[in-house]
């Protein structure tokens, strides 16, 4: 099974962002830690790691607490 990010704007609304697949969540985690400035700036607003089409956490907000 593959790990990917879904993609939110602030209301929940899914929004274009990278398709990128991950063979483990490890990986995914360490892509979006260097991704993660770059996802806001082009207007996404929270991320949710999915396996396949389940979801591991998220929403997780890419804005400072």
């Amino acid at each position: 099974m593959e790990y990917r990010w879904r993609y939110q704007d602030a209301q929940g609304r899914d929004v274009a962002g990278p398709d990128v697949m991950f063979a483990d969540q490890a990986d995914a985690e360490e892509w979006f830690n260097a991704e993660w400035r770059d996802l806001l700036d082009a207007g996404v607003d929270q991320v949710t790691l999915l396996r396949s089409d389940t979801e591991v956490y998220g929403p997780m907000s890419l804005h400072p607490a």
